[in-house]
């Protein structure tokens, strides 16, 4: 069972894709826990090739996932961060 860190060391600014993942995915790091500062919906795309759509997320959430992708087709969340 995998778990997430509870610090980050690594930070990027997400720009939503539908073709281009974040680019720092490995085996050992298998995604990003994903911070969402204006609330929305979020499509995302998991380490394991899962696509969901979270749904209305409130301003300011931490989501504790393994995203390897955010989509812009069915996103409306914004001011999104990645961190490892």
């Amino acid at each position: 069972m995998g778990h997430q860190k509870l610090q980050s060391n690594q930070f990027k600014t997400i720009t939503p894709s539908d073709t281009e993942n974040f680019g720092y995915e490995t085996q050992t790091n298998k995604g990003a826990v994903l911070f969402v500062g204006t609330g929305g919906d979020l499509r995302v795309l998991s380490f394991n090739g899962d696509d969901v759509v979270f749904k209305n997320i409130p301003d300011g959430s931490f989501l504790p996932i393994q995203a390897v992708r955010v989509f812009s087709t069915n996103t409306t969340a914004t001011d999104i961060v990645a961190l490892w």
